[in-house]
């Protein structure tokens, strides 16, 4: 797929319609690959999948591994006798252009809870062998899992790092005495990993008999409060009495930031991680190929060099680049895997070194339509100066504004270098022309998010960096996506060369 022509929508599940306050494994989102295969668009990408905390980020999970039970879907719960259409019928009003996380979260986990009740009493002997063989596939991460998630329910939702001293320091006899006494919930646990990961594999299967795949998201940082740093605490950089992170991820001043981003996250121990040959780091993209067929890395400038700042700085602006080992990681990856659908989000302080590590095993890196008309004419994001074609071009990403609402907040000035450079806006709107720039370029993949197809505002972006809250909410209505937009999206792919080759008619 990465040396073909193709394109495709960016859209988070969580931002599908419904009724249920968050977009799910549903029908819309069997809809919306319909949407995909009509427009002929061969690639669905979302963002990291995980479950999230603080803040709501699919960046900040706490689990590198797992799905977000979030994202499951009742009725398919609803239509197994595992809920009743009252328990489905007694919802609170959500608003359909937003997801209040609080409201669903408060409402739809007690729903999971009891379908997971009814599932350990009325479950069919098909249907416990079945959830019995997922625990197993995938027990190198689901124990720790599900073990951490029930200690943290059953301490308020705090902090590993804040529990008593043995149970952060995974005292051998008190683990033990924790997963006697919380059996129950770290079943629970199980059992939403399990549905979501029954949901999500029947969805990506119907994607892919239709000709799409999907493009997933792997951050490569983990959350601080994490089953990952947990449970693997030696490979990161942490306070061996505090569990503190000694040094935090971030980036330095940048497009987004004039102070530098600082993310949190514990940066990594490679030392540590190298002596097995990064085996923690290969079952993480295993596990990723579990459910995605092509996988974006986000920051993947840190795998060469990264920005850590000092564990008691509150701003990025004093961290250092220390030097990652790279190299001897995408080699013991490929070792392992062999050649791997695998984009490199090489964007913000790019050295040439990054570039090398990046083009010595071939991932495409990314080109950000946004940022093309900002300096002069050697701007690396302007079309003309792409010098390969395997990369990834975008209008914007998820930590973009919309293409209207960028527009809109230029000045006039700046304005006019985008339309003289585009030669004019097309009749429906400065969208359409920075979706065709994308398309006509050279670019292997164009990716466009959602948003900018059906024309939306700055109201509708999905993130800010730097911004803690009141991200990740935006939704589209289930009627937004018209037949027209569709015809639009065909016509300009087939233009451009971007639509599925037919195959070729076979003798008789």
């Amino acid at each position: 797929m990465l040396n073909l022509r193709v394109s495709g929508i960016l859209l988070h599940p969580t931002s599908l319609p419904g009724k249920f306050g968050i977009g799910d494994l549903g029908k819309e989102a069997y809809r919306f690959v319909d949407f995909l295969v009509q427009s002929s668009q061969q690639l669905w990408q979302v963002l990291p999948l995980g479950p999230t905390g603080y803040g709501n980020s699919p960046y900040l999970c706490y689990s590198a591994f797992a799905g977000n039970p979030l994202l499951i879907n009742l009725e398919w719960l609803q239509s197994e006798g595992l809920l009743t259409e009252e328990d489905l019928n007694s919802l609170p009003e959500f608003p359909q252009e937003r997801v209040d996380f609080d409201l669903v979260i408060e409402t739809k986990f007690p729903l999971l809870k009891k379908a997971c009740q009814n599932f350990s009493t009325q479950a069919t002997s098909e249907r416990l062998e079945e959830f019995e063989a997922f625990c197993t596939t995938h027990a190198n991460w689901l124990n720790d899992y599900a073990l951490f998630m029930a200690i943290k329910e059953a301490h308020g939702g705090t902090s590993w790092y804040t529990w008593e001293e043995k149970l952060a320091k995974r005292d051998a006899q008190t683990i033990k005495e924790w997963e006697q006494r919380l059996e129950a919930e770290i079943f629970y646990h199980k059992y939403l990993q399990s549905e979501f990961f029954r949901q999500w594999s029947h969805l990506k299967e119907y994607a892919n008999k239709n000709g799409v795949q999907i493009f997933g998201d792997i951050p490569i940082y983990v959350a601080h409060d994490s089953a990952d740093v947990w449970s693997h605490p030696e490979i990161f950089c942490l306070d061996e009495e505090t569990g503190e992170p000694t040094f935090k991820a971030g980036v330095p001043p940048d497009y987004f930031s004039a102070t530098g981003q600082l993310w949190g996250n514990p940066v990594y121990n490679w030392e540590r991680l190298a002596e097995d040959n990064f085996q923690w780091w290969i079952e993480r993209v295993k596990g990723m190929l579990d459910y995605v067929d092509v996988m974006r890395i986000d920051h993947f400038r840190g795998f060469e060099a990264f920005w850590a700042v000092p564990g008691e700085d509150n701003v990025a602006i004093n961290g250092e680049w220390v030097e990652a080992p790279g190299d001897a990681f995408f080699t013991a990856l490929k070792a392992d895997l062999g050649d791997l659908p695998i984009v490199a989000e090489d964007l913000g302080v790019i050295t040439p070194e990054v570039e090398a590590l990046r083009d010595k095993f071939g991932f495409p890196g990314m080109k950000i339509m946004q940022f093309a008309f900002d300096s002069d004419r050697a701007n690396p994001f302007l079309p003309f100066n792409y010098t390969t074609r395997n990369c990834v071009a975008y209008t914007g990403t998820h930590d973009n504004d919309t293409t209207v609402g960028w527009f809109e907040a230029r000045s006039p000035e700046e304005q006019a270098r985008v339309v003289d450079y585009l030669g004019c806006i097309a009749p429906e709107g400065i969208h359409w022309s920075m979706i065709r720039l994308v398309l006509s370029s050279v670019a292997n993949i164009a990716i466009i998010p959602l948003q900018d197809v059906l024309g939306l505002g700055t109201a509708a972006k999905m993130n800010t960096p730097s911004q803690a809250e009141g991200n990740w909410g935006w939704r589209y209505l289930s009627d937004e996506l018209k037949m027209g937009l569709c015809h639009q999206m065909r016509k300009l792919t087939h233009i451009y060369g971007r639509d599925p080759i037919p195959p070729l008619a076979t003798e008789e």
